[in-house]
């Protein structure tokens, strides 16, 4: 099964990397205390950040986001890669995918120079061994001399896309059987790489205002993402498969793209109004579910309104007959991922989420997850679910808030958050021995919605947290009933009025019986 991602959500997660007392954040720990597959680095904090946009799961291994933690004990421990350019550094994973020893993994970030958050590529890692060691690659963008692209018979005009500004890897996709790796790149459109990522070659899809193209016709067409007036929305790509069947389809801003040849000749389908098309024709992610009779693909389809003016409305598109029709199904749902385990289809999205055993005619929902083992311990309300898999029998689900492991289908759950300890066995200036801390640190409401406020209680406690602004006065008050042990609070960045508070550095004091435990945490929206 392909890797899965989340796209639109990238943006959101940057915020959400482990920080402890005051601005101290715990980005990366020593080379010595980290051990990945088949490596020594074992992560002493679990998945590193509570928000996973990326998972992939196979062979009894675990992939997640943003820092490539991976798992093969069903979430007991937990390793990260000693890889280049991701870990302790601003790069996130956009993008993920494993077949058999090759793991491709697309690296992105957000690039706020010019006073903008702007997605922007960073690489990408390649393993060839299962994850034991991984190469970087550069990200897939052209030479200032790339303005013409040769498509059959002709020559096009096109544009060289020579920033990484507006092309992160959304999508990768490597197909073993040919050994093409495919990247949906946003600005940079659709790219396929011969070498593991070493070299990238432009792939041509229809202009906006064709429905098919074949290399055996004259076009004249520019090949470039849409500027104004000017390019296509389906020259932006956002998601990519290679089904099992050879064939490759290619989800852009601006239609769905399929070709039976290699990724040479494109069909592409758009929303037309009817209940046999598309539902939107910005597509978010294309899975296939692989069944007995045959496949079908699976697509998120968004209305393309946000971002160029087209028409259509959210939600799930998917056909078993090659793109000859299509079914609609969770209309007005933001869905950004799919995982099979045989006739069940499980979607991912701002809902929560979404189960299906009757092909899309009805579904259940999730949106409320706890712990199996402890109740108090729970993905915040109103959570996104961004990413969802299935690996032998194990349905994983990855949230704004923490990642899941359900092992008898979505009826219980196993939480997995960041998990830095208190009071460490070896403290250091990243893990430092204290009272209680804040995370994410410094705090963005907007991104973030919560902080959380971790401390220890030595018995049964109700306990007062007050959070005071820089001239110490209160700002809110917040009272927890009955706890004992380690525990979270958590403040949305609100005061009592429920006004939200401005930037700049606010403390806060937390009592517990005779204990006082105070610290700091900086908002910054």
């Amino acid at each position: 099964m392909k890797g899965h991602r989340s796209k639109m959500k990238q943006k959101r997660i940057s915020a959400g990397v482990l920080a402890l007392f005051g601005l101290l954040a715990v980005a990366a720990t020593s080379a010595s205390a980290r051990q990945s597959v088949g490596g020594p680095d074992l992560s002493p904090y679990g998945i590193l950040n509570n928000s996973v946009a990326n998972l992939h799961a196979s062979g009894g291994v675990i992939w997640a986001g943003p820092f490539l933690s991976n798992s093969a004990d069903g979430g007991a421990s937990w390793y990260v890669p000693d890889s280049d350019s991701l870990f302790g550094t601003v790069n996130r994973l956009f993008s993920i995918d494993v077949e058999g020893d090759v793991i491709v993994a697309g690296l992105g970030r957000a690039d706020r120079s010019g006073g903008e958050s702007i997605q922007t590529a960073s690489g990408f890692l390649v393993s060839i061994d299962g994850g034991q060691s991984f190469q970087y690659r550069f990200p897939q963008l052209d030479g200032p001399e790339a303005d013409t692209q040769e498509y059959g018979v002709s020559i096009l005009p096109a544009l060289p896309v020579i920033v990484p500004q507006q092309s992160p890897p959304f999508d990768v996709d490597y197909d073993a059987a040919t050994e093409v790796l495919y990247v949906a790149g946003w600005a940079s459109g659709l790219r396929r790489s011969l070498d593991y990522g070493r070299n990238w070659e432009r792939v041509v899809l229809p202009p906006d205002n064709l429905d098919a193209i074949s290399p055996d016709q004259p076009y004249s067409f520019s090949l470039e993402p849409q500027r104004g007036s000017n390019g296509s929305l389906n020259h932006m790509g956002f998601s990519v498969l290679v089904a099992s069947d050879g064939t490759v389809w290619a989800g852009t801003a601006g239609g769905l793209n399929k070709s039976t040849d290699g990724g040479v000749g494109w069909q592409k389908f758009k929303a037309d109004g009817t209940s046999s098309s598309l539902t939107g024709d910005w597509i978010i992610s294309i899975e296939e579910q692989e069944m007995g009779s045959g496949s079908v693909i699976w697509t998120a389809t968004w209305n393309t309104g946000e971002s160029g003016g087209g028409t259509g409305q959210f939600g799930v598109s998917f056909t078993s007959n090659g793109g000859q029709s299509f079914e609609q199904t969770l209309l007005g749902e933001r869905i950004y991922d799919f995982a099979f385990d045989g006739n069940r289809v499980y979607a991912a999205g701002d809902g929560g989420l979404f189960m299906t055993d009757d092909g899309g005619r009805t579904w259940n929902s999730v949106n409320q997850f706890r712990d199996r083992t402890q109740p108090s311990r729970l993905v915040r309300q109103g959570s996104e679910v961004f990413s969802v898999e299935v690996d032998d029998g194990i349905l994983w689900v990855g949230t704004s808030d923490g990642l899941l492991r359900s092992d008898d289908e979505a009826a219980s759950w196993t939480l997995f958050r960041v998990d830095v300890p208190l009071h460490p066995d070896e403290p250091s200036s990243l893990a430092p021995d204290v009272d209680a801390f804040a995370y994410p640190n410094p705090f963005s409401p907007g991104e973030d919605r919560y902080v959380r406020i971790k401390y220890e209680t030595g018995s049964m406690q109700n306990i007062e947290i007050r959070i005071f602004d820089f001239g110490m006065n209160t700002v809110r008050t917040l009272r927890e009933s009955g706890v004992d042990g380690v525990a979270e609070s958590l403040w949305d960045g609100t005061d009592s009025r429920g006004m939200q508070v401005a930037n700049g550095a606010y403390f806060y004091e937390i009592r517990a019986g005779s204990d006082r435990f105070r610290g700091k945490i900086l908002v910054i929206e």
